[in-house]
């Protein structure tokens, strides 16, 4: 059987345990659903103890409730999974102070891509050293920030890039930096987001030799110092055949590299991008089994080229926020148009956009009241001014669905919020932390006030 055709459920030991009564989650229509979610009366839906329903009641509607114990349970998977590595969060998919301070008491490091995911974590008291600054086109303010405040790895991603920070390093130091190489390999679920071809803005190419000659330049430069290779080959990714691939052409760049320098690296970084599951059936990756394969992989293949086994850094973000939330949205209009019904919530594309970008769909469920209707295809579309403003096309929902009534939908941590826009002026949803039956605000609703003060005015 090939690495692509593994069962994704093959080795389970290394993955999140799974609580009391998930067989029974399972059967309830609970499975892409946090581990604390629990079926209660009135078609309720309960997650880290807390009742959904009553949420959205407190709360108001749109609201992103977030499941504090499964964010830190998939931290710890990774920790176990990869005891020997470096498992650093990609803020990227959904960052706040609460977030950040889980990520740390977890032992994970933390990957950001802006000045202002940098403040955010360092103010809340994340250590520096422990952060990895990445982006294809870092401002100065991005790297003077980084500098300043002492991140501990900068991923260089273009050749003037290494010049410009070369120039601003102080005097007497020395930054740490790795090449973001692209491995040439195509993988993720969708093409905006495969990100290990050369057809794209991330990285310089291994083909054509551009990450060599960034190598050469950042080992002249005396105020740099190279500390390892990362690459990052896509998003939703669900086979670990890609990931193999990817270490094995990252290898072989560090031998050449120890031909070329004399040098051997001591740092791969392999990204993450790793897929979870947005409906029931869906496929996921185990981590456990890529834990393994990449670990067999790197250590035969550095046997082979004789080189020491570099010390392996993972940035996971998708697959340890974005299964702990779920959005809950209130139904305002239904309306039938021919053949089709058309559900209309409170929310849409501003907090989500990710079914406007990529065409992803979810699975919402009707929450806060039972139902005896049979189920009809639905199509649930969002309040802004967008004939693309649809959350989830073709699913099925009560037929009785009508205004007033609550949707939840599950896997919703991730890639959200930390895309939200301004559009039509509506204002960001809250983000509420729910754990052992308490619920907490993180984030608080954006209103109109905040809104109007970045208005100068006429």
């Amino acid at each position: 059987m090939s690495i692509q055709e593994l069962p994704v459920q093959e080795t389970p030991v290394q993955e999140p345990h799974r609580a009391p009564g998930a067989d029974a989650r399972d059967a309830e229509g609970l499975s892409v659903w946090p581990r604390s979610a629990r079926p209660e009366p009135d078609a309720d839906v309960s997650v880290g103890g807390v009742s959904l329903a009553e949420a959205a009641d407190r709360f108001g509607t749109p609201v992103y409730v977030l499941d504090e114990q499964e964010v830190r349970e998939r931290c710890r998977a990774y920790r176990t999974a990869f005891p020997d590595a470096d498992i650093v969060y990609a803020a990227k998919a959904f960052l706040c102070r609460a977030m950040a301070h889980w990520v740390q008491e977890e032992g994970l490091g933390l990957d950001v891509c802006s000045a202002g995911e940098l403040a955010l974590a360092v103010t809340t008291g994340f250590p520096p050293e422990e952060i990895v600054m990445h982006g294809n086109a870092k401002s100065p303010e991005d790297l003077r920030t980084a500098l300043r405040l002492g991140v501990g790895r900068i991923v260089v991603d273009s050749t003037s890039e290494i010049a410009r920070l070369a120039a601003i390093t102080p005097a007497g130091t020395r930054q740490k930096v790795m090449v973001r190489v692209v491995p040439g390999i195509a993988a993720g679920g969708h093409a905006k987001v495969r990100t290990g071809t050369d057809d794209q803005k991330f990285g310089l190419s291994l083909t054509d030799g551009s990450a060599q000659h960034a190598v050469t330049r950042i080992l002249d430069q005396p105020h740099l110092e190279l500390v390892g290779l990362h690459c990052h080959i896509g998003s939703q990714v669900t086979t670990v055949k890609p990931y193999v691939a990817a270490v094995r052409r990252m290898v072989g760049l560090l031998a050449r590299v120890r031909d070329q320098h004399g040098i051997a690296l001591p740092q791969l970084n392999i990204g993450g991008g790793h897929a979870i599951a947005y409906r029931p059936g869906e496929e996921h990756l185990n981590i456990s089994v890529l834990a393994g394969r990449v670990r067999a992989e790197l250590e035969d293949g550095c046997a082979r080229a004789g080189l020491p086994v570099p010390r392996l850094t993972l940035e996971p973000g998708r697959a340890i926020v974005g299964p702990a939330g779920v959005a809950v949205y209130r139904v305002l209009a239904v309306k039938r148009t021919g053949a089709h019904t058309l559900v209309a919530v409170d929310g849409g594309m501003s907090d989500n956009p990710r079914p406007a970008l990529y065409g992803v769909r979810y699975a919402p469920r009707l929450i806060g009241r039972p139902s005896s209707t049979p189920p009809r295809l639905v199509t649930v579309v969002g309040r802004h001014c967008e004939a693309g403003d649809i959350l989830a096309d073709e699913v099925a929902l009560p037929g009785d669905v009508r205004p007033g009534d609550l949707l939840a939908v599950p896997a919703a941590g991730a890639y959200h919020l930390s895309m939200a826009s301004g559009y039509n002026l509506v204002g960001r949803p809250p983000v509420v932390a729910v754990s052992d039956g308490i619920a907490r605000v993180l984030v608080r609703r954006e209103s109109l006030d905040d809104m109007s003060r970045r208005d100068v005015g006429l």
